[in-house]
Formats: structure tokens, C-alpha cells, sequence
């Protein structure tokens, strides 16, 4: 009778465990797979506001894209963009993590302090740091100056309008990367740390060949958060620039919501969105795959 009861409780479970997943399913499958499939339907067709139905066209959108050049232009300021905030944004988190990652009762302060920017909306963030980099009267061009290097008006320059925005994002996003390897360091046994120290090794060695072999899933979960994340942003170019001077401050995000919302050209932004949906797998999920084999799960 035991083994029956045990059978039927068995049997039991996966309805139990369906029952549990199922309003979280519906809401994946209702904001994020269906749109996905919609916006690979919609990225063929050719659709602007007041037409009756979708013109399917196929590929011509992506062909298009292929032909043009402020596609090309949006794509190289996309990836330059990303190489300038991810990387610096996790060595500044990591730096920040290591710094406050200690007993006080200055220590709550301290973090709050470096996340703080992280949870201010980018709108606010980018209208600051468009004041501090405007032309002559900024807080940035009256360093200059007084320094006798001259007002650069960063934001109006092409070549200096990409690094300027960057700057601000890693501000904003080096706290919020923080939170991530702060849980990391913490969560590292104290015994192994002490067992090194005891064998000799330094603060730098041991940071070197302890802590961060160890913060190795941290920062393999922190850089794919930062890489995706440098790909969703359009709000502060729209606040600072508007992809001025000449697009050389427009990302992807932002020649999508220019396509859809001022061009209303539904099938080419969608196309768009098809194609960063595409770029963000082909760089994460390989690079997952591989740099997880290597990682220890302890």
C-alpha cells in the first residue's frame, strides 16, 4: 500500500509542477515569444499607418538594410558602442565590489552611494550630463577652459560625440554591475581565502589565482548582462542628441524607434528588431555555451 501511495504522489508531481510553471509560461509566452514571432512575420512584410492589411515582400527589408549605408553607419556606432561601456563598466563594478565589500557601519552608505546611480531613470541621467557637456557654459567645457585647452563641445563633435555617451552609461551602469560581483565575493568561502594567505599568497595573487577563478560565473552572468544591455538604449540619445552630428551618435535601439514611431515604417523596424534579436544570440549564446564548460559551479 506504501509503494502505491508513493507511485500515485509520484504521478502526481508533474501536474503539480505544470500548475506552478503555468502562470509564468502564459506570461512568457504572451510578451516575449509571441512578439518575437510577430516581429519575424512583420520584419517581410511592408506595412506603414493607414494601410488595410501587410504587403508581404519577403526579404526586400533585409536587402534594403543590406544596400544602405546609415544601416552600416548605425551598425559600426552599435559595436563601437558596446566595446567603450562593457568591459570598463565590469572592471569599474568589479573595482567598486572589491571596495565595499567590508564590515562598517559606513559600508550601507557607501553602497548605496555607487548604486544610486543605477536606479535613476536615464532620461534624468542623460538631461544632467547633457548640462555638464554643453557647448562653452558646461560644467565639462569650463574645465577645459581653465585647464587652456579650449571648449570642445563634445556631443556636436563626430568624433568624440560616442566616447561622451559613453562616459555617462558607465557611470550609470559600473553600480548596478556592483550589486552582481558584491553577491559573488560574498558568497566565496572565507576558509579558502584564509588557506591561501596561510600558503603565501599576497593580496594580488590571491586576487589573481583565488578570487577570480572563483568569480568566474559572476562574470561570465555580468559581461552577457552588460553586453545586451549596451544594445537597449535609445532614451538618452534621444535626450542628448538625436543621433546628431550626422548619425554619428545613433545606435540600433534608437534607428529602430526612428523607423517605427517617426518614419512609421513598421516593416523595416521590425526588420531591425529581427536583426539585433539575431546579433545578441549570435554573440551571447556561443560565448555561454563555451566559456561555461570551463567554469567550476560550486
Amino acid at each position: 500500500m506504501r509503494s502505491i501511495h508513493s507511485a500515485s504522489r509520484r504521478g502526481q508531481n508533474p501536474w503539480i509542477a505544470w500548475a506552478l510553471l503555468a502562470p509564468s509560461l502564459i506570461i512568457m509566452l504572451v510578451f516575449t515569444v509571441y512578439p518575437v514571432f510577430r516581429s519575424v512575420a512583420f520584419s517581410l512584410t511592408k506595412y506603414r499607418l493607414g494601410m488595410d492589411a501587410p504587403e508581404f515582400i519577403w526579404f526586400d527589408n533585409y536587402q534594403r538594410l543590406i544596400g544602405s549605408g546609415t544601416f552600416h553607419k548605425v551598425m559600426i556606432n552599435t559595436i563601437v558602442y558596446a566595446l567603450l561601456t562593457v568591459l570598463p563598466s565590469m572592471i569599474i563594478g568589479l573595482g567598486l565590489a572589491l571596495l565595499v565589500n567590508r564590515k562598517g557601519r559606513q559600508a550601507g552608505f557607501i553602497r548605496t552611494s555607487y548604486f544610486y546611480p543605477s536606479v535613476m531613470p536615464m532620461i534624468a541621467i542623460a538631461s544632467v550630463w547633457m548640462f555638464i557637456y554643453m557647448a562653452q557654459n558646461g560644467l565639462f567645457d569650463q574645465v577645459m577652459i581653465a585647464l587652456g585647452l579650449g571648449a570642445q563641445n563634445v556631443l556636436s563633435n563626430r568624433s568624440t560625440v560616442l566616447p561622451a555617451m559613453a562616459v555617462m552609461y558607465v557611470w550609470r551602469e559600473a553600480g548596478y554591475l556592483m550589486v552582481f560581483y558584491l553577491a559573488g565575493l560574498q558568497a566565496i568561502n572565507e576558509e579558502v581565502l584564509e588557506a591561501a594567505t596561510i600558503d603565501g599568497a599576497t593580496g594580488a595573487k590571491c586576487f589573481r589565482h583565488i578570487t577570480l577563478p572563483l568569480l568566474a560565473p559572476t562574470t561570465l552572468f555580468v559581461s552577457t548582462i552588460a553586453f545586451t544591455n549596451s544594445f537597449k538604449l535609445a532614451d538618452h540619445v534621444i535626450i542628448m542628441t538625436e543621433g546628431a552630428p550626422n548619425n554619428a551618435s545613433t545606435l540600433l535601439l534608437y534607428y529602430i524607434y526612428q523607423q517605427g514611431f517617426t518614419n512609421l515604417n513598421y516593416g523595416l523596424s521590425n526588420a531591425l528588431t529581427v536583426i539585433m534579436l539575431v546579433l545578441l544570440l549570435i554573440v551571447s549564446l556561443p560565448r555561454f555555451f563555451s566559456q561555461d564548460r570551463k567554469i567550476h559551479y560550486s
